[in-house]
């Protein structure tokens, strides 16, 4: 995997939102997060334009994200927000600049598109929090995205729940929101697993789905031959009258119960106000012990 320039400070950062729409005034707090950095936000022309719930047209969200990956003074692209629509732009993006000047993707959610993608190109890429709303994170979040963009080594020692399965793993972090997981199977952008930690959180989805997605993950071969699995916030979840049986962790972990590969639940990443920095592409131990888990990334 290739790992885009670490940050320093004077850099530019690009602030966007290839999905739903988002106002600039929203983004008070990541700009002056931003500058406390020593760093310098460039809004893109998706922050406070709207078409339904778009930050503008799909032309416009992509042309805006297309600018900031030719951008060569630009040195890493903070997504806004996430929702939904980065899917709808994605096959009209040119990455010929970007592979030659490869810079940082951050963010979730709806962003995963993008970080498939990118780690399937061969670049590693940023799970972490999004600009609207870095005021409700964690000072634990905030700084290891800081941490993450500026290149110092990414360790986390985490409490153990008690679904999670003891073991250790070791390979590429791969992964991101089941539902675009799921949606982006038999896609070019679709996820590659094989060897790999694979990392999983979701919001808001009805815990049938949460079956449905995981047996299509399983279907297509995305759990079978994994070195571990960190399964982060499984957020806001929803039953319907008839009861499903299962809660989400109990539905994750029926799903890879014929595999011995370690388990994390409740990893303190995703839709979440302690949503940690993780290097998606980067090589990690995973190690899960009764006492605790640890997971840690290796130096580029």
């Amino acid at each position: 995997m290739i790992t885009p320039p670490y940050l320093k400070a004077g850099d530019k950062v690009g602030i966007l939102s290839t999905a739903r729409k988002v106002d600039a005034a929203d983004l008070k707090n990541a700009l002056e997060l931003l500058k406390n950095w020593g760093l310098e936000a460039v809004l893109g022309s998706s922050i406070g334009a709207e078409q339904d719930q778009y930050a503008g047209s799909d032309s416009l969200r992509r042309d805006d994200l297309q600018l900031m990956l030719n951008d060569t003074s630009i040195k890493a692209i903070w997504c806004a927000k996430g929702g939904y629509g980065t899917v709808r732009i994605i096959d009209d993006l040119d990455f010929y600049k970007f592979v030659k000047y490869p810079k940082w993707i951050v963010g979730y959610s709806d962003v995963t598109v993008l970080h498939s993608h990118l780690n399937k190109m061969g670049f590693e890429t940023l799970h972490a929090a999004m600009c609207k709303g870095i005021e409700d994170n964690s000072a634990f979040a905030k700084k290891s995205l800081q941490d993450a963009l500026f290149g110092k080594t990414i360790h986390y020692n985490v409490d153990k729940h008690y679904l999670s399965r003891i073991g250790v793993g070791a390979g590429e972090m791969a992964g991101g929101n089941i539902s675009i997981l799921y949606s982006l199977c038999g896609s070019p952008s679709a996820i590659t697993t094989d060897g790999k930690i694979l990392f999983i959180e979701d919001l808001d989805e009805y815990l049938y789905h949460v079956d449905r997605m995981m047996m299509n993950l399983k279907r297509n071969g995305l759990l079978k031959n994994l070195t571990g699995l960190v399964v982060g916030g499984l957020t806001k979840m929803h039953d319907n009258s008839v009861p499903f049986g299962k809660n989400a962790k109990e539905i994750v972990l029926d799903a890879v119960a014929e595999y011995d590969y370690p388990v994390c639940f409740d990893f303190p990443a995703g839709h979440l106000d302690d949503n940690r920095a993780l290097i998606l592409g980067r090589k990690a131990t995973l190690e899960v012990t009764e006492s605790g888990v640890k997971l840690n990334f290796a130096e580029s």
